[in-house]
């Protein structure tokens, strides 16, 4: 990583206000001045107490919360005033998302669902299913389950398969929430090596670790969201 890198990830200035519309569409301001930048293959963890809005700014960035003011650039395409249809592409080939909770169609394969990122840029078939089968054996989803859907799966079997799918293709940009959470020591250094892969690739990477070790290990740096407090509640 160099100086001359310009930034992948690149947020400035952003404020977000929820409308209460069941309290007479009462505004609550929960961040503003929101400013930071990532380069590739940097890790920047967000630390802050519970409700300091590590999951706003990530949700912020994903495109799930449209942002009050400001600009969130990923990859030259502002976020923050972006068309949905820029987004879905953005989501498609640039932004990865690795939540904690694993959303699929049912009746979908396990190998099918870790696979789709993929075949969504048109991965040839074969080639997008042997990726999702190294990366289901890698997380220790036994090969009997890769043909069933997950939707029947414990929690976290389920969280494993979510991570496969994460790292399934090669996001220039990615977004952790929690990635080793509840994972025992073996998956928990599996995922701790896909992260830094993706850092070694040119991955600029934003997370949310709650386990310390684990976030001394791969983050390059911390960005405190307190900081980005509405002055009136700070």
């Amino acid at each position: 990583m160099t100086a001359s890198y310009s930034p992948m990830i690149d947020i400035q200035n952003v404020s977000k206000t929820f409308t209460l519309h069941n309290q007479g569409s009462a505004l609550i301001p929960v961040m503003e001045g929101a400013t930071l930048s990532v380069n590739p293959g940097e890790c920047v963890g967000l630390i802050g107490a519970s409700g300091a809005g590590k999951s706003t700014l990530m949700r912020l960035i994903y495109g799930n919360y449209l942002a009050a003011s400001g600009h969130i650039m990923i990859g030259g395409l502002d976020v923050a005033n972006a068309e949905p249809r820029e987004i879905l592409e953005l989501r498609r080939k640039t932004l990865g998302y690795v939540s904690q909770f694993l959303r699929v169609v049912p009746r979908v394969s396990t190998l099918d669902v870790v696979a789709e990122p993929l075949l969504s840029v048109g991965t040839p078939v074969e080639k997008a299913r042997d990726r999702a089968a190294s990366l289901l054996a890698q997380l220790n989803i036994p090969e009997r389950l890769w043909t069933l859907s997950p939707t029947t799966f414990s929690g976290g079997e389920q969280q494993r398969v979510n991570i496969a799918r994460g790292f399934a293709y090669d996001y220039p940009a990615m977004l952790l929430d929690e990635p080793t959470a509840s994972l025992d020591a073996q998956n928990r250094a599996t995922v701790l090596n896909l992260i830094e892969t993706a850092k070694e690739r040119g991955a600029a990477i934003i997370g949310i670790f709650h386990d310390e070790s684990a976030r001394e290990q791969v983050c390059d740096r911390f960005i405190d969201v307190s900081a980005f407090a509405p002055k009136a509640a700070a």
